[in-house]
């Protein structure tokens, strides 16, 4: 093992210990084989052949798929002073030509390239004409049909072997099941190179799947505790995305949003606002991601559960990737099954089909989960995890409390007996809450003496509990489109032997409305500084602030306060061309805050291996609606209670709406409006259903506002 590699490491990366496997890999590359490897988003695969680069003697070839990323790496290495550049559709022929004389006379370490390039005989003179050292294949997994995101123009690079027999290849990939890494090999004609796969596991990723209902009011909420932090949200539809950045924007939020559909200028303009903190918020499809490296996205949120588990592992993988604390959240509904299973319907090819049936099923057993997340997608990714309890996902830190739900059981299967097993979960819900339908009344089925017979548990509740029969083996469910529910023996033994039961109670509450409260050990008043310095030097280069330096090297700043050059370059992240550059910046804000705050420096150790200077710990939020409910039993107005608490009408209604959905019993007569409004809208929601208020609104020709038949739902719940 060379000394040089640690030096390097650090005069250009600015770090003094390598993260796991690396040094293993970068060793193997500099002993010029070919390697493959398999790291999660965030685990530090740039470095493996960024560093590499360095230490070889002539130019490494970067393919990569998408412009942005190529773009954000080049202003990194730039900042880090390595002579890099990429060549892609984005620059003019001039640019190009420009970029390959520099390639030719050796001034470039690193040239990131587009993989359609290898399509064009004249670029492939070009780099024949090249000393290149080492190619490295990024999203390797995009040369698998068997991947998630194949690509054609990937087939291209089948050739490089070829074309470059002497030179190694490292493929790079951040999900892969072993069928598609078998397949990149084969594709990239590398089948003896060896093999480095690291941990998946993330674990400063918070994993949570909260239901989707009432979303967009549970969605605001969760927003709220990131203010001002970068923030994916993905959806499934490019229509979807307008909507929803719409939405959030009358809110108040800074969002945009971000599909295949938007012209390409529009596109390359949302993405570089996003990187550079001019807006915090992307709606986004899946075409959004892949390409960014931005270190400091908090919170990544699927408004529409995902069609894969790789797809959904990498996309939540763009949180956090400065290794502190994210969250990933999944908004989960089996009704939105439908939209993905109509696109599935449409593949021709049968076996494609059913390959992507089963990824599909694997994403909905994951949402579903009463166990731990985090074993179940290491599991699927063919990694053994052995905690008990990873205290990072929702299930884990759930506390877990039993109940008797022996007569609910009962009720549940003896509906399902009595309409003769032919209807599903939506179906036999509504009869067992009286929600009379006119099929339930063409049937005769509100006549059973099933109908009607539970107010103790809402929906969601009834639910959760037809899924954990299911797991209990007293349900089975059939597939298709329309699954319906069938009792099994041991269900029909449970009735006619009158066994007991216990199940798992739901938790209280999902999402809490108070801010996210954090006890951070940095000072968060110079951290708002340097930020502040960070967005300014940022913008004068025209590069996103995360390329001066990230959340993770600034919040060492923080603790630490180094008050001269060399206690500053000892900070994580500061290489020596960024202590030349913008140490002098830096220093100067740290030193004149430790003057105003009497502060006085922190030691900092050049051996040991550096811990973050932050650890985010979110305390528990306490639900509010309780003091709602206090005004509510005294009889005041909405409007009265919404001036008491200083909130919104509609924050007062969800909070009553949230209370009568946990089974709180509570008398809103005195709360209803002339009895010929309530009858009008009542009549309303039976011909539209309680799902949604939108049709509601417009079957009333929009007489009423959306307060008022809110109200109404409230009432004939209650």
């Amino acid at each position: 093992m060379s000394s040089s590699i640690y030096a390097t490491l650090k005069k250009y990366f600015g770090y003094d210990e390598f993260r796991p496997l690396q040094i293993d890999i970068i060793n193997s590359v500099l002993a010029n084989k070919d390697n493959f490897v398999l790291m999660p988003t965030g685990g530090g695969k740039s470095l493996c052949f960024q560093l590499p680069a360095l230490e070889l003697s002539g130019l490494t070839l970067v393919i990569s798929p998408l412009i942005a990323l190529m773009k954000d790496q080049v202003d990194s290495l730039k900042a880090n002073g390595i002579a890099a550049e990429f060549i892609n559709s984005s620059l003019s022929a001039r640019e190009i030509i420009c970029l390959q004389d520099q390639a030719l006379s050796g001034k470039l370490k690193i040239l990131y390239i587009a993989p359609e390039r290898m399509s064009l005989d004249s670029f492939k003179m070009f780099l024949k004409n090249l000393d290149i050292s080492l190619i490295a294949v990024d999203e390797a997994h995009c040369i698998s049909e068997w991947g998630h995101d194949f690509r054609p123009d990937y087939r291209n690079l089948r050739m490089l072997k070829k074309l470059f027999p002497q030179t190694p290849i490292i493929a790079l990939t951040a999900t892969a099941t072993e069928k598609v890494r078998q397949d990149i090999l084969k594709e990239l004609g590398i089948e003896q190179a060896k093999v480095f796969i690291s941990s998946f596991n993330r674990p400063n990723l918070n994993l949570s799947v909260i239901k989707k209902k009432n979303a967009l009011e549970k969605l605001l909420i969760l927003l709220k505790k990131y203010k001002d932090e970068s923030i994916i949200i993905y959806c499934f539809s490019r229509k979807d995305t307008e909507n929803l950045s719409n939405e959030l924007n009358s809110e108040g939020f800074k969002a945009r949003a971000y599909h295949a559909g938007l012209e390409a200028e529009k596109r390359r303009r949302t993405q570089d606002l996003f990187i550079k903190d001019e807006i915090n918020i992307i709606v986004a499809t899946i075409a959004f991601g892949m390409g960014i490296d931005k270190p400091d996205v908090r919170l990544v949120v699927h408004y529409t559960f995902p069609k894969s588990l790789e797809g959904y592992y990498q996309e939540v993988g763009r949180a956090g990737r400065d290794g502190l604390p994210s969250d990933c959240v999944m908004f989960y509904t089996y009704a939105d099954a439908r939209k993905h299973k109509f696109f599935l319907n449409e593949i021709v090819d049968e076996k494609i089909k059913k390959q992507a049936e089963r990824k599909l099923d694997e994403v909905m057993k994951y949402a579903e989960l009463k166990s731990c997340r985090r074993q179940y997608i290491l599991n699927y990714f063919g990694e053994t995890y052995l905690e008990k309890n990873c205290k990072t996902c929702d299930c884990c830190n759930t506390e877990k409390t039993t109940f008797d739900a022996t007569i609910i059981a009962q009720k549940i299967l003896s509906a399902i007996l009595r309409t003769d097993s032919r209807f599903g979960a939506g179906y036999i819900i509504n009869m067992l809450k009286g929600k009379l339908t006119d099929r339930m009344s063409d049937l005769g089925h509100n006549k059973l003496s099933v109908f009607n017979i539970v107010n103790d548990f809402s929906n969601d509740e009834l639910r959760e509990i037809i899924d954990q029969l299911i797991k209990h083996d007293l349900i089975t469910k059939t597939g298709g489109e329309y699954p319906i529910l069938i009792i099994t023996a041991k269900g029909h033994r449970f009735l006619t032997q009158k066994e007991k039961i216990e199940l798992t109670a739901m938790p209280t509450k999902e999402i809490d409305e108070e801010r996210r409260t954090e006890n951070l050990t940095y000072d968060q008043g110079l951290f708002a500084k340097l930020r502040v310095l960070r967005k300014q030097i940022a913008d004068k280069m025209n590069v996103p602030p995360f390329v001066i330096f990230s959340d993770a090297s600034l919040q060492e700043m923080a603790y630490y306060f180094p008050a001269n050059s060399e206690n500053f370059s000892l900070i994580g992240g500061v290489g020596s061309r960024k202590l030349e550059s913008f140490g002098k910046d830096f220093l100067k804000v740290i030193i004149e805050h430790i003057k105003e705050n009497n502060l006085l420096s922190k030691e900092i150790y050049k051996s040991r291996v550096r811990k973050k200077a932050a650890i985010y710990k979110q305390a528990l939020d306490k639900d509010t609606s309780s003091a709602t409910i206090d005004l509510l039993n005294r009889k005041l107005t909405i409007i009265d209670i919404a001036k008491a608490r200083g909130l919104a009408p509609s924050t007062i209604i969800s909070h009553i709406e949230r209370q009568i959905d946990l089974g709180t019993k509570l008398n809103l007569e005195y709360l209803k409006p002339r009895q010929a409004v309530y009858e009008k809208i009542k009549t309303a929601f039976q011909q539209c259903g309680d799902e949604k208020l939108r049709p509601v609104f417009e079957y009333l020709n929009e007489e009423y506002d959306y307060e008022t038949i809110k109200l109404v739902r409230l009432i004939m719940k209650a």
